[in-house]
């Protein structure tokens, strides 16, 4: 069962990170769910920050967690939604993106 949770995404970077090249242009965002757990637990606000392969299609073919506050609470979320994110086609890279999670309830 999906809890729906008003929560605010802020995409605070797509930061260059292995990459000399310039960073792709995001075609599609999906903003992470609010966990249910985390507003269960009263956590309110999280970051991660994670490392995304992008192929040279657009499409996000790996996301691992670089860091998170706190830690393991919304890895699943940004795992999920970071999967749907798209890109302009161009040359495989990896790049890191920080999601920062403020619930609103």
């Amino acid at each position: 069962m999906r809890i729906a949770r008003s929560a605010t995404l802020i995409l605070a970077g797509l930061l260059l990170s292995l990459s000399a090249l310039a960073v792709p242009k995001v075609i599609k965002k999906v903003p992470p769910e609010f966990p249910a757990e985390a507003a269960n637990k009263g956590v309110n606000k999280g970051s991660v920050k994670a490392k995304i392969t992008i192929e040279a299609d657009g499409k996000v073919s790996a996301v691992e967690i670089v860091e998170a506050e706190p830690k393991r609470l919304f890895d699943n979320a940004v795992k999920q939604a970071l999967m749907e994110w798209r890109f302009e086609a161009g040359e495989k890279t990896t790049h890191e993106v920080k999601l920062v999670f403020q619930n609103e309830d």
